[in-house]
């Protein structure tokens, strides 16, 4: 008998005769789930629709002070562009809308990065219960760098990737790829809880959220 199994043997044996560990529901499987948001009741439930999902993201992202633009896959663009402005902006390889300004990353270096005002990039998928969106780096998506240095990310999101919950994301993101997760802009706070955005990353995100194809 080895260390390990002479160690997992004693922890048996502590443990016979012990009732059952109580079993705790998942979170995302009780419904409905009564929340408050600013004095009012919104239920969570498997069950919301399509629509109701999207809707139920676009409020979460409002909520951490991040700014929601819907649009059709054809005002994309235009939306952009609204956006952007005069901002030089990075675009990551894959990312196939036009953009004002645009700067290509080429390996830019943090300072080069530095330099730039905005950063414009696609998302792998968005959970409404959160208001999370994550990126996994693949086209579009861009180097991890790229959503953390510049004080501006626009993220494009399809109304098809959002999901319910977190484990539902869990459960469709691939465990080898890297991934960011992003609730709101870039924020953190002292020990009075006074809020300070931008020291870890964007201080701004604006998500765009389209509805069909992006």
């Amino acid at each position: 008998m080895n260390a390990r199994e002479e160690i997992l043997g004693r922890v048996r044996a502590a443990l016979e005769g012990a009732p059952p560990p109580p079993v705790v529901e998942p979170r995302s499987v009780v419904e409905p789930r009564a929340v408050v948001e600013q004095g009012a009741q919104r239920p969570i439930s498997r069950d919301h629709s399509a629509t109701d999902l999207v809707d139920l993201f676009a409020e979460r992202v409002a909520d951490y002070t991040a700014t929601v633009h819907r649009c059709t896959a054809d005002e994309v663009e235009a939306v952009l562009t609204e956006l952007l402005g005069d901002r030089t902006t990075v675009v990551p390889p894959g990312f196939d809308r036009a953009v004002p300004h645009p700067v290509e990353d080429t390996g830019l270096t943090p300072t080069e990065l530095d330099g730039i005002d905005a950063v414009v990039t696609m998302a792998t998928l968005g959970i409404a219960e959160t208001g999370t969106i994550v990126l996994t780096h693949g086209p579009g998506q861009g180097r991890r760098a790229l959503s953390l240095v510049p004080d501006l990310h626009v993220c494009v999101v399809r109304e098809d990737q959002v999901v319910p919950g977190v484990p539902d994301a869990v459960t469709a993101l691939d465990p080898t790829r890297p991934q960011t997760w992003i609730s709101g802009p870039s924020a953190t706070s002292d020990i009075e809880l006074d809020r300070v955005e931008g020291v870890h990353g964007p201080r701004t995100l604006r998500v765009v959220l389209v509805a069909g194809d992006a």
